[in-house]
Protein backbone atom coordinates (compact mmCIF):
# COMPACT_ATOMS: atom_id res chain seq x y z
CA UNK A 1 0.00 0.00 0.00
CA UNK A 2 1.13 3.49 -0.73
CA UNK A 3 -0.03 4.88 2.64
CA UNK A 4 0.14 3.07 5.95
CA UNK A 5 -3.37 2.24 7.20
CA UNK A 6 -4.42 3.06 10.74
CA UNK A 7 -4.59 0.37 13.37
CA UNK A 8 -8.27 -0.36 14.07
CA UNK A 9 -7.63 0.31 17.75
CA UNK A 10 -5.96 3.69 17.26
CA UNK A 11 -8.93 5.60 15.84
CA UNK A 12 -11.78 7.29 17.63
CA UNK A 13 -14.15 5.11 19.65
CA UNK A 14 -17.05 5.64 17.26
CA UNK A 15 -15.20 3.68 14.54
CA UNK A 16 -14.77 0.61 16.75
CA UNK A 17 -18.24 -0.84 15.95
CA UNK A 18 -17.46 -0.70 12.23
CA UNK A 19 -14.20 -2.56 12.72
CA UNK A 20 -15.83 -5.07 15.08
CA UNK A 21 -18.46 -5.74 12.40
CA UNK A 22 -15.76 -6.28 9.78
CA UNK A 23 -13.86 -8.72 12.02
CA UNK A 24 -17.08 -10.62 12.60
CA UNK A 25 -18.01 -10.70 8.91
CA UNK A 26 -14.59 -11.16 7.28
CA UNK A 27 -12.43 -12.50 10.10
CA UNK A 28 -10.30 -9.32 10.06
CA UNK A 29 -10.56 -5.61 9.41
CA UNK A 30 -10.35 -4.50 5.81
CA UNK A 31 -7.18 -2.70 4.74
CA UNK A 32 -9.26 -0.27 2.68
CA UNK A 33 -11.38 0.63 5.72
CA UNK A 34 -8.24 1.23 7.76
CA UNK A 35 -7.10 3.70 5.09
CA UNK A 36 -10.42 5.54 5.03
CA UNK A 37 -10.24 5.63 8.86
CA UNK A 38 -7.25 7.96 8.68
CA UNK A 39 -9.95 10.62 8.14
CA UNK A 40 -12.71 9.42 10.48
CA UNK A 41 -15.52 11.66 9.20
CA UNK A 42 -14.82 10.58 5.64
CA UNK A 43 -14.86 6.95 6.78
CA UNK A 44 -18.27 7.43 8.44
CA UNK A 45 -19.69 9.11 5.32
CA UNK A 46 -18.45 6.33 3.03
CA UNK A 47 -19.68 3.60 5.39
CA UNK A 48 -23.15 5.14 5.65
CA UNK A 49 -23.40 5.56 1.88
CA UNK A 50 -22.34 1.95 1.30
CA UNK A 51 -24.83 0.74 3.90
CA UNK A 52 -27.68 2.56 2.18
CA UNK A 53 -26.72 1.21 -1.25
CA UNK A 54 -26.28 -2.39 -0.09
CA UNK A 55 -29.29 -2.64 2.20
CA UNK A 56 -31.70 -5.59 2.09
CA UNK A 57 -34.61 -3.48 0.84
CA UNK A 58 -32.72 -2.07 -2.14
CA UNK A 59 -34.71 -2.24 -5.38
CA UNK A 60 -31.59 -3.65 -7.08
CA UNK A 61 -31.33 -7.43 -6.51
CA UNK A 62 -28.30 -8.44 -4.40
CA UNK A 63 -26.71 -10.63 -7.10
CA UNK A 64 -27.00 -7.81 -9.65
CA UNK A 65 -25.45 -5.34 -7.20
CA UNK A 66 -22.51 -7.71 -6.85
CA UNK A 67 -22.17 -8.28 -10.61
CA UNK A 68 -21.96 -4.51 -11.07
CA UNK A 69 -19.46 -3.92 -8.28
CA UNK A 70 -17.16 -6.65 -9.58
CA UNK A 71 -17.35 -5.37 -13.15
CA UNK A 72 -16.63 -1.76 -12.18
CA UNK A 73 -13.74 -3.03 -10.03
CA UNK A 74 -12.33 -4.98 -12.97
CA UNK A 75 -12.46 -1.93 -15.23
CA UNK A 76 -10.75 0.22 -12.58
CA UNK A 77 -8.03 -2.39 -11.90
CA UNK A 78 -8.83 -2.66 -8.21
CA UNK A 79 -7.51 -6.04 -7.07
CA UNK A 80 -8.84 -5.59 -3.53
CA UNK A 81 -12.33 -4.74 -4.81
CA UNK A 82 -12.43 -7.63 -7.26
CA UNK A 83 -11.37 -9.97 -4.44
CA UNK A 84 -13.91 -8.90 -1.83
CA UNK A 85 -16.78 -8.22 -4.26
CA UNK A 86 -16.27 -11.55 -6.04
CA UNK A 87 -16.51 -13.34 -2.70
CA UNK A 88 -19.79 -11.52 -2.04
CA UNK A 89 -20.98 -12.36 -5.56
CA UNK A 90 -20.46 -16.08 -4.93
CA UNK A 91 -22.13 -15.87 -1.49
CA UNK A 92 -25.14 -14.32 -3.19
CA UNK A 93 -25.60 -17.44 -5.29
CA UNK A 94 -23.97 -16.47 -8.58
CA UNK A 95 -22.20 -19.44 -10.17
CA UNK A 96 -18.44 -19.56 -10.54
CA UNK A 97 -18.92 -19.91 -14.30
CA UNK A 98 -20.87 -16.67 -14.43
CA UNK A 99 -18.39 -14.88 -12.17
CA UNK A 100 -15.51 -15.99 -14.39
CA UNK A 101 -17.42 -14.88 -17.51
CA UNK A 102 -18.08 -11.39 -16.20
CA UNK A 103 -15.27 -9.72 -18.14
CA UNK A 104 -16.74 -11.14 -21.37
CA UNK A 105 -20.41 -10.71 -20.45
CA UNK A 106 -21.31 -9.40 -23.91
CA UNK A 107 -20.49 -12.73 -25.55
CA UNK A 108 -21.49 -15.04 -22.71
CA UNK A 109 -24.90 -16.76 -22.75
CA UNK A 110 -24.95 -16.73 -18.93
CA UNK A 111 -26.29 -13.20 -18.52
CA UNK A 112 -29.97 -12.21 -18.52
CA UNK A 113 -31.26 -9.16 -20.46
CA UNK A 114 -31.68 -7.04 -17.30
CA UNK A 115 -28.11 -7.87 -16.22
CA UNK A 116 -26.81 -6.98 -19.69
CA UNK A 117 -28.57 -3.61 -19.60
CA UNK A 118 -27.19 -2.83 -16.13
CA UNK A 119 -23.68 -3.96 -17.07
CA UNK A 120 -23.77 -1.81 -20.21
CA UNK A 121 -24.87 1.13 -18.06
CA UNK A 122 -22.06 0.47 -15.55
CA UNK A 123 -19.47 0.37 -18.30
CA UNK A 124 -20.80 3.55 -19.91
CA UNK A 125 -20.60 5.32 -16.54
CA UNK A 126 -17.14 3.94 -15.71
CA UNK A 127 -15.18 4.24 -18.94
CA UNK A 128 -14.05 7.75 -19.80
CA UNK A 129 -14.32 7.04 -23.54
CA UNK A 130 -18.06 6.22 -23.21
CA UNK A 131 -21.16 8.06 -22.18
CA UNK A 132 -24.70 7.29 -21.22
CA UNK A 133 -26.88 8.14 -24.22
CA UNK A 134 -30.65 8.23 -24.67
CA UNK A 135 -30.78 4.75 -26.20
CA UNK A 136 -29.04 3.25 -23.17
CA UNK A 137 -31.34 5.14 -20.80
CA UNK A 138 -34.34 3.77 -22.68
CA UNK A 139 -33.01 0.25 -22.18
CA UNK A 140 -32.39 0.88 -18.47
CA UNK A 141 -35.95 2.22 -18.12
CA UNK A 142 -37.27 -1.12 -19.40
CA UNK A 143 -35.96 -2.78 -16.25
CA UNK A 144 -35.87 -0.10 -13.54
CA UNK A 145 -38.27 2.57 -12.33
CA UNK A 146 -36.99 6.06 -11.55
CA UNK A 147 -36.11 5.35 -7.91
CA UNK A 148 -34.31 2.13 -8.83
CA UNK A 149 -32.41 4.03 -11.55
CA UNK A 150 -31.23 6.51 -8.92
CA UNK A 151 -30.00 3.66 -6.73
CA UNK A 152 -28.40 1.88 -9.68
CA UNK A 153 -26.58 5.07 -10.64
CA UNK A 154 -25.57 5.67 -7.02
CA UNK A 155 -24.24 2.11 -6.64
CA UNK A 156 -22.14 2.34 -9.80
CA UNK A 157 -20.87 5.78 -8.80
CA UNK A 158 -19.99 4.54 -5.31
CA UNK A 159 -18.09 1.56 -6.71
CA UNK A 160 -16.15 3.88 -9.00
CA UNK A 161 -15.23 6.01 -5.98
CA UNK A 162 -14.24 2.99 -3.92
CA UNK A 163 -12.32 1.10 -6.59
CA UNK A 164 -10.45 4.19 -7.81
CA UNK A 165 -9.51 5.06 -4.22
CA UNK A 166 -8.23 1.54 -3.53
CA UNK A 167 -6.45 1.17 -6.88
CA UNK A 168 -4.69 4.53 -6.52
CA UNK A 169 -3.46 3.60 -3.04
CA UNK A 170 -2.53 0.04 -4.16
CA UNK A 171 -4.72 -1.75 -1.61
CA UNK A 172 -3.88 -5.44 -2.14
CA UNK A 173 -6.41 -8.27 -2.21
CA UNK A 174 -6.94 -9.91 1.17
CA UNK A 175 -7.70 -13.42 -0.09
CA UNK A 176 -11.48 -13.43 0.27
CA UNK A 177 -12.34 -15.03 -3.07
CA UNK A 178 -11.52 -18.56 -4.12
CA UNK A 179 -11.79 -17.79 -7.84
CA UNK A 180 -8.56 -17.69 -9.81
CA UNK A 181 -7.21 -14.15 -10.27
CA UNK A 182 -7.31 -12.38 -13.61
CA UNK A 183 -4.35 -13.08 -15.86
Amino acid sequence: MRIEPKSPDSGPWYLWPFFWSQRRRYGRTLDAARLWARVPLLFIAVAILYGVLDRRRSPIPPALRSLLTVRVSQINHCAFCVDINSATLLRRGVSEAKALALESWRTSPLFEPMERAALEYAEAMTRSDREVDDALMSEIRRWFDDDAMIELTGLISFQNLSSKFNAALAVPPQGFCRLPPRP
